[in-house]
């Protein structure tokens, strides 16, 4: 990639592009249903969206006081719906249109995620944002998930940059997203409409959007600076 060369923009997927909440709490329930547990609210499955599938189900087994020893079968169970979930799922507004413009720029897209591989390309299949994408980091491609910089660090590599010149930019919405872009370090735009749990002032990120219309300018802003 040369020095002039439109940069790669990566995103985080769950939150960022797509609110899949509805999908991923109709799964959790199926599974509490299935264990003749009492289901959770839409409102708790999503504060405890970010981390992966483990993180989720360790919440959820702290939250509700469930056997530690029942995790293992609940996830099992769990994932068995969830790598087809997306009738729920939507795109946030202007998606569609703000990953057009950037790829129609010139801009290598690609998505690093902390949602399993194989759920993640069913969402994006579904919405047929696979063609718009260069590469698709999972958050069991490695041992390592975000926060950790390491799928970060792949997804930027599988695009074609070098670490003596690390010219990227993130897309995310959370706390998981913001210290993995800081560890790298890349700039993180952060989207203000998704999981994040901070005030937007508490996260490092060098551009903050409500809207996907806004992404476009911001990237252009940022790769003219």
């Amino acid at each position: 990639m040369t020095a002039n060369a439109p940069c790669p923009i990566i995103f985080d997927l769950d939150g960022t592009l797509v609110d899949s909440a509805p999908d991923i709490h109709g799964c959790v329930n199926n599974v509490m249903t299935l264990f003749a547990l009492p289901p959770l609210t839409l409102t708790q499955v999503r504060s405890f969206i970010g981390g992966g599938v483990d993180i989720l189900w360790t919440r959820i087994v702290a939250a509700q006081d469930i056997d530690p020893a029942k995790k293992s079968a609940m996830m099992t169970s769990f994932m068995q719906g969830y790598e087809e979930a997306h009738d729920l799922t939507r795109m946030y507004p202007g998606v569609w249109e703000a990953l057009q413009k950037l790829s129609d720029a010139g801009h290598p897209l690609g998505i690093c995620t902390n949602k399993p591989l194989q759920p993640a390309l069913g969402v994006l299949r579904h919405f047929e944002l696979d063609t718009l994408m260069r590469t698709v980091v999972g958050g069991d491609t490695l041992p390592q998930k975000k926060p950790d910089p390491a799928p970060l660090r792949l997804a930027m590599h599988q695009m074609g940059v070098s670490d003596d010149n690390p010219r990227a930019i993130f897309v995310g919405d959370s706390e998981y997203d913001a210290e993995c872009a800081a560890a790298v370090p890349i700039p993180l735009m952060l989207f203000t409409g998704g999981y994040r749990k901070s005030p937007v002032s508490e996260l490092p990120h060098s551009e903050a959007f409500d809207h996907f219309d806004e992404l476009p300018g911001l990237v252009l802003a940022a790769a003219t600076a």
